[in-house]
């Protein structure tokens, strides 16, 4: 594995910030990593590159012990933090010369002409990084991080600032790197997740709530299923459908009705047959997945809330 934790805490006086997670990423991975404010994502991370110590607990990033090799483990890192701290009065080019110097590479010169180009730099190269918009600043922040082409990429935030087209164009870059590399990916934006991330943890208050490809965090949560059904001809002397077993729920919404029911029954046949028998004319039925959000909402709701997921 290129990334393990066991058993890691971190404690700042009397609040454990981080307490006593573990997990494991391997190499082709893009790790979801979420939690509330404050639930501890930003600590692991800098815990994970060595810009903070833990105080319980070991981490290894491939297969170094990060605690005894610091500065050796860091080479196999790059790090895009949530505040992306850049030296502001350089130019674009020049920043990514001097991290490439810093890095001892080889041939710098090719290097920085592909992420230039491949992070939509190239009409910024000579700009000072300072007069750039924040969402180029992120632009920035993530070729550096790239620059000495790290086996683990630790992404806190990445997309912030960022509109809709540089979004499309950042994701398409991270995504094309997921064979080559290790890449834990931070954000508050839903829709990344579910378009870029093969598997999410949840944090919360510091503890690690859940850890599952999405597919199977939407089967283990607690609670019902959503189907949409649109009636022609609804009325207010529509039988009743909370009436058909395993249906927990009817919420009128126009000519729809909102059916929530039991997540281990596929309540459609009996929908369907109830229909018939009172002469309803169905137009539409859908069933309405747990999105990424509502999984998240329900998760850090339950553990806040000191309930049993």
């Amino acid at each position: 594995m290129s990334v393990v934790l066991s058993g890691v805490s971190k404690i700042y006086g009397k609040q454990k910030a981080v307490d006593n997670i573990s997990f494991t990423v391997g190499k082709g991975e893009i790790l979801g990593f979420l939690g509330p404010n404050g639930a501890g994502k930003s600590t692991t991370m800098k815990m994970i590159t060595g810009y903070l110590k833990q105080d319980a607990g070991n981490i290894e990033v491939m297969g170094l012990p990060v605690s005894h090799h610091e500065t050796e483990s860091k080479k196999h890192i790059g790090y895009l933090s949530e505040s992306n701290p850049l030296y502001k009065e350089m130019y674009v080019r020049e920043y990514l010369q001097f991290n490439a110097q810093i890095h001892q590479i080889s041939k710098p010169k090719s290097r920085i002409d592909y992420l230039l180009e491949s992070t939509g730099l190239i009409k910024e190269a000579n700009k000072i990084i300072g007069t750039l918009s924040k969402g180029y600043q992120q632009r920035v922040g993530l070729a550096q991080a790239l620059i000495h082409d790290p086996e683990v990429l630790i992404l806190d935030e990445p997309t912030s600032g960022l509109d809709m087209n540089q979004l499309v164009g950042i994701r398409a870059l991270i995504k094309s790197m997921q064979a080559e590399k290790t890449i834990i990916f931070s954000t508050h934006i839903m829709q990344e997740v579910q378009a870029l991330c093969s598997r999410v943890i949840i944090i919360n208050d510091g503890q690690l709530i859940a850890d599952d490809p999405i597919e199977q965090l939407q089967a283990r949560i607690s609670g019902d299923q959503i189907l949409h059904l649109e009636l022609a001809n609804l009325s207010a002397k529509t039988p009743d459908f909370s009436a058909i077993p395993g249906v927990l729920g009817v919420e009128r919404q126009g000519n729809l009705l909102v059916i929530s029911f039991d997540k281990n029954t596929d309540i459609r046949p009996a929908i369907f047959h109830f229909a018939v028998k009172h002469e309803l004319v169905i137009v539409g039925m859908q069933m309405i997945t747990r999105d990424v959000a509502q999984i998240f909402q329900q998760l850090t709701k339950k553990q806040g809330d000191g309930s049993n997921l």
